[in-house]
């Protein structure tokens, strides 16, 4: 099944002077059908913006450089070659390993390139053979990075794991502290498997969402741990658990 069609629009200049200068482009989501599921990496893309929730708009520049096509005279091969930046984004953002990307005005292939480094399949349609030949020796030089994060390892769901589980095999004890990332917080384990602050008994989801000054909040995520592994995450210990 193809999982995204890629398909940008050339930025205009306004050399007229009667409007303002068109800056950016618009992807469309689709989908075959109103019930058809699509796919989207939210975990992964907000990683990528240092642990914030990626927004609707790019700041991503043209296409310069060593990454610019040229041919043996210097010549720009494609005059709106598109840089890989943008193609990294909308191909991570929007399939898993071993999806099919169709672009069908492949240019000088950089859907082709990234997808391919990304260990996603591809199809390309170009009718310049000039483009397709730059295509070619291009994408041929291109080695697949098959990380944890283009596999995704984000996007799978945590193990379902209680505190009282962790207390019952001993990767936490009664009494142990337990940390805010910036050690401005701490709190005890106690034997129901929650935490005290010296004010009130809660879970960790309830506590940490006390000291954000939120609702709700993931304590998985929120609080951390001293151990014979450094200063962790506490969610890692589910992980160990479940790989126990």
């Amino acid at each position: 099944m193809i999982k995204l069609i890629i398909d940008y629009k050339i930025q205009t200049n306004n050399f007229a002077g009667t409007r303002f200068q068109n800056s950016h482009e618009t992807m469309l989501w689709c989908s075959k059908s109103k019930d058809a599921k699509y796919t989207f990496n939210y975990k992964t893309m907000k990683y990528l913006n240092e642990n914030k929730q990626d927004k609707s708009i790019w700041n991503i520049g043209i296409c310069i450089g060593n990454e610019r096509l040229k041919d043996s005279n210097g010549i720009k091969v494609h005059s709106t070659q598109k840089p890989e930046k943008l193609l990294y984004k909308a191909i991570l953002s929007s399939t898993k390993p071993d999806d099919i990307v169709l672009d069908p005005f492949f240019g000088t292939g950089t859907t082709g390139a990234v997808a391919k480094k990304l260990g996603r399949s591809f199809i390309g349609i170009e009718r310049d053979e000039n483009y397709v030949s730059a295509a070619k020796i291009r994408i041929d030089a291109v080695t697949p990075e098959l990380t944890e994060l283009h596999n995704l390892a984000l996007e799978v769901k945590p193990p379902r794991v209680p505190m009282e589980k962790l207390l019952e095999v001993g990767y936490l004890t009664t009494g142990q502290k337990l940390y805010s990332k910036d050690k401005k917080v701490e709190v005890i384990v106690t034997k129901k498997g929650k935490v005290n602050d010296g004010i009130e008994e809660l879970s960790i989801h309830k506590m940490s969402a006390k000291y954000l000054g939120k609702a709700n909040n993931n304590g998985w995520n929120y609080f951390w741990i001293e151990c014979d592994k450094g200063f962790i995450e506490l969610d890692r210990l589910r992980y160990d658990y479940a790989n126990l």
